[in-house]
């Protein structure tokens, strides 16, 4: 799987070195504590369905994701957080694996993470994580950015 984010990274014109950890980086606190830095600066990517789309959440480690602004973002009646077995069907990855590319599902990221010159994000499993500038994640990924965090 790692090498498969890479190659992807690549494909998009990014340079970016996937670590492979000891220990679990499934949970923002766990991935924060594993590389050093604060909760915000993890780029968890959560998938959420919306009418039936899956749509890739890239949100701030700092706070949940607000299903009522993914909704208004998508301009879709219904979206909730999509199950374990539709994320790996979505996306190829499984959860707390998922990287904000690759998949060819539309993102959404979530403008916290701007704030930050590098964040980390999920390298394909559970124990691996890659450094990113969030702007390039935005350029390569065609996101659209929006406040995704509750009560952000």
């Amino acid at each position: 799987m790692r090498e498969k984010v890479r190659d992807a990274a690549r494909e998009l014109g990014l340079d970016i070195v996937v670590t492979t950890l000891g220990q679990s980086t499934k949970t923002v606190r766990d991935a924060a504590v594993a590389v050093g830095c604060d909760e915000a600066m993890i780029a968890k990517s959560i998938v959420v369905v919306c009418d039936g789309e899956p749509v890739v959440c890239v949100t701030s480690g700092a706070h949940r994701v607000d299903i009522e602004r993914v909704a208004d973002a998508r301009d879709c009646a219904e979206a909730r957080m999509a199950g374990p077995d539709e994320v790996r069907a979505a996306t190829g990855y499984p959860v707390g694996g998922v990287p904000p590319f690759g998949h060819g599902l539309p993102v959404l990221l979530d403008e916290a993470l701007l704030g930050h010159e590098q964040v980390w994000a999920a390298g394909g499993d559970s124990n691996s994580l890659f450094e990113v500038d969030p702007h390039e994640l935005v350029r390569c990924t065609s996101a659209q950015v929006v406040a995704l965090g509750a009560g952000a």
